[in-house]
Parts: C-alpha cells; sequence; structure tokens
C-alpha cells in the first residue's frame, strides 16, 4: 500500500478494520518550521488522495520559498503566504464551505479576483504581494484603488463594492491567520482592520405588494405552477427563496397528518422550523389564515417530495406531470421570473422572489405586530436582522403619523382641561383670594 500512497501520508489501521489516512510532514521540515500543518485525511481513499494532493502541492511551495527559488511559471498553485494563496486557503476552509452560501460563492470569486488583480502605483499585483509584508498604510491606498470604477462606471467611485472588498480581506485574513500564524506580521496580524471607509447610502431592496404578487403568481400558474407557489411561499410564509428552490419546502410539511393545520417552514440558513398555522377552530367556525396561498397550491402538482421540481421531457409542458422532474437552478428561475413579469400587466419591473419575501417581511409591519411577534413568524435571531427587511413604505409611514398626531392632539387636549380645571379653581375661591392672586407683582 505504501508505494501508493501520496507523499508525506501514512496509513493506521483502526479497531473495526477500517483503514484511515494521516497527512504527517517530516520531522527534519517540521523543525524549520513549516507551516503546512499534519492532518487527518479520514478512511476515503479517493477524497484522501485529492486532499493529500493540495497539500503537498503547498509544501512544494513552501520549500521552494524556503530555499529562495523563483515561483514557478504557469503554476497552478500561488506562491505560499501570497494574499493569491491567502484567497486560497480561506476558500478551503469551513468558513467558506460552511457558511457562504452556494448563490453567493459566484460573488465571493469575483471579488478575490478583483482584490488580487488590483495592482499598486510600481504596476505590482495584490495577489503576488506576500501578507507579512502588507502594512495598514498599504490596506489603505489599495481601498482607494478598490474605489475606481471600470468598463462602464470608469471614473465612478464603487463604494458599496469597495466596502464588500473591505470586509472579504478583513474575514479571510481573520480566518486563514488562525491555521498559518507564522506567515503573519506578529505586529500587525490584521492590516484591514479600521480601515476607514467612505460614507454611503445604502440602497434598500425592493418590496412588493401582496397585489403584486398574486397578480404575478395567477398570471403564469398555468404554464409554470412551481414558479406562482415559489413566490406566494416567499411572501406569506417568509421562505428565503434558495431555501424554496433547493427542496427545503416539502409536500411532507404541509399539512401532515400529525399537523393537518400547518406548514413548516425550514430555514436551512438558520437550521431553524417554523410551524406557521394555517387555520383556527372558532365558534363561528374555521377560519383559514391563507386562502388565497392554498389556492395556489391547490395547483401545484405532485412530482416529487420537494414542492418545487420543473419538468423535463420533450412533452414537459404539454404533459405535466407525466414526465420526469428535477430541481430549478436557483439563477435559471431567477431569470424565468425576469422574463415573465413582463408579459404581465400590473407587476413592477422590481419584482423579484426576494422581492416576494422583502413585501412579507413589510406586510408584518404595516400590520403593526411587535418585533418579537414579527420574528416568531420569520424566525430572524436578532432584532436587527429582522429590522433590515421592513421596508420605510407609504402605510408605515401614515401609521406613524396617525399615531403621532393622535399623542399631540391627547397632549393638547390634557393641557386644555389642565387650564379649564385650574380657571375654574380660581372662580370657585372667595373674592379675596381671588384679588391678591392679581395683585402680585410681576417681579415676584
Amino acid at each position: 500500500m505504501a508505494d501508493i500512497l501520496p507523499r508525506h501520508v501514512r496509513p493506521k489501521r483502526l479497531k473495526g478494520g477500517q483503514v484511515a489516512y494521516y497527512y504527517d510532514v517530516p520531522t527534519k521540515y517540521r523543525k524549520m518550521q513549516c507551516a503546512v500543518e499534519n492532518e487527518p485525511l479520514g478512511t476515503d481513499f479517493a477524497k484522501m488522495q485529492e486532499r493529500a494532493k493540495i497539500l503537498n502541492e503547498q509544501f512544494d511551495e513552501w520549500d521552494r520559498v524556503r530555499k529562495g527559488h523563483p515561483a514557478a511559471q504557469g503554476k497552478i498553485m500561488p506562491t505560499f503566504g501570497t494574499v493569491d494563496w491567502l484567497f486560497r486557503e480561506y476558500k478551503m476552509s469551513d468558513a467558506y464551505l460552511l457558511k457562504v452560501a452556494a448563490r453567493s460563492r459566484p460573488d465571493y470569486e469575483w471579488a478575490m479576483d478583483q482584490v488580487c488583480d488590483t495592482c499598486t502605483k510600481k504596476g505590482e499585483r495584490t495577489g503576488d504581494q506576500l501578507v507579512s509584508r502588507l502594512s495598514p498604510r498599504a490596506a489603505d491606498k489599495l481601498y482607494k484603488r478598490f474605489l475606481s470604477g471600470t468598463g462602464k462606471k470608469n471614473g465612478e467611485e464603487r463604494l458599496r463594492t469597495a466596502e464588500k472588498m473591505i470586509g472579504l480581506c478583513r474575514k479571510a485574513w481573520r480566518v486563514v491567520h488562525r491555521y498559518f500564524p507564522s506567515e503573519f506580521d506578529k505586529q500587525v496580524p490584521n492590516p484591514w482592520l479600521g480601515v476607514t471607509m467612505k460614507v454611503r447610502a445604502k440602497a434598500e431592496k425592493p418590496a412588493v405588494t401582496r397585489d403584486e404578487v398574486y397578480t404575478f403568481a395567477w398570471g403564469v400558474i398555468d404554464k409554470y405552477p412551481e414558479i406562482a407557489a415559489t413566490a406566494v411561499i416567499c411572501f406569506e410564509w417568509l421562505q428565503r427563496p434558495e431555501n424554496v428552490v433547493m427542496g427545503h419546502m416539502k409536500w411532507s410539511d404541509y399539512r401532515a397528518p400529525n399537523a393537518p393545520s400547518t406548514i413548516r417552514v425550514v430555514h436551512h440558513k438558520t437550521n431553524k422550523i417554523a410551524p406557521h398555522p394555517l387555520e383556527e377552530e372558532t365558534e363561528a367556525g374555521v377560519v383559514r389564515f391563507y386562502p388565497d396561498a392554498e389556492e395556489v397550491l391547490a395547483r401545484l402538482p405532485k412530482l416529487g417530495v420537494p414542492m418545487i421540481l420543473r419538468q423535463v421531457g420533450k412533452n414537459a409542458k404539454k404533459e405535466r406531470g407525466k414526465e420526469g422532474a428535477i430541481p430549478w437552478v436557483y439563477s435559471s428561475l431567477n431569470h424565468a421570473v425576469a422574463r415573465l413579469r413582463k408579459k404581465i400587466d400590473g407587476v413592477p419591473a422590481h419584482f423579484t422572489l426576494d422581492a416576494c419575501r422583502h413585501g412579507g417581511m413589510t406586510e408584518l409591519e404595516e400590520a403593526e405586530l411587535t418585533d418579537g411577534q414579527g420574528r416568531a413568524l420569520s424566525l430572524h435571531s436578532t432584532q436587527k436582522s429582522y429590522q433590515g427587511y421592513a421596508k420605510r413604505s407609504q402605510a408605515r409611514m401614515l401609521s406613524a403619523t396617525k399615531k403621532r398626531h393622535a399623542h399631540v392632539l391627547a397632549e393638547a387636549v390634557a393641557k386644555a382641561l389642565a387650564n379649564e380645571e385650574e380657571t375654574n379653581v380660581r372662580n370657585d375661591a372667595p373674592e379675596s383670594v381671588r384679588n391678591e392672586t392679581r395683585e402680585i407683582p410681576k417681579s415676584a
């Protein structure tokens, strides 16, 4: 077995008979303070080979730098200890793989490339710089470089883009520094902390109304019932669009035998479940809370366990339910929504699945729910995250203005009553007391 194992990998037979693999850097290199850490590689031989290949490439780059050799031309692996290397390590960490959603990763990749390809005044590429040599002053200068727009925005300041790039650098630095502290400047472990950024007016994400959501849903339900249902689910039950598309809305969670009056909404991002009641028994009869939404779901064919699936096959549009079904790709569904909303009167240009969820959150505020009640429905962990979705709509402004006006009127009435009571008291007093009150000098 030893002759087919990658370099620096040793096997160990476990008690159950399985063979586990471990990556161990030779002791002589460990004494040279090799930055590549030893690591358990598990029992899967294929995964072990893949991970060992990456670790050995890291080791080779470290060894080249140790020997003073220049970086190999046309290399696949970035030079050990550089900004390119930093981002590569960050993308392999749990902080990236577990915390960054799949739909956000293309934006992260683009931002990392932008940072690495930004050149200094000397024409040096940032990605080729050693992380140990990047100072706070250099970070400040790079921020100014990040602000410079390119292409259609040439000459304009990219305030939001630069802010995101600074935040990404700060996070990647913090994550990778934990694993390779010796590769960073001990005096300044994170030069991106404290970078002063220009204040920008943050754009508010759009939100759509209930009428707009159902206008869209009924406009597409004949040909695309799964798209209609997705928009309604995002609005009514505040589910994240990517979670709906990824199959976290299941038929088994809708009016299940053990909960016939509930729909369970699984929020994959926070690993929480919201059991939304669908109806209530009253003396007057059953009150249904989401009749319109359930009418849309009644038109949705059951093609599998997940609610949202799309047809595949030659006659998919003609014979829905008789062909195979697969999940939608999130980006493809968004493109379909953008295409379809143009064909329906009464649906605004800013209509998206995200706007549907934001519209549902805004409706919670317009209904004057408390933060606690709203968060009970949306399952936001903090008040700050919940408030970020509540739009300052005209309805909310009107409600707040009416309450303020009522407060002003109440204060005025209270003052008038107090003055009237004081006047009555004076009128009821003896004449000698009233005369004494009138004769009090102004200086007193």
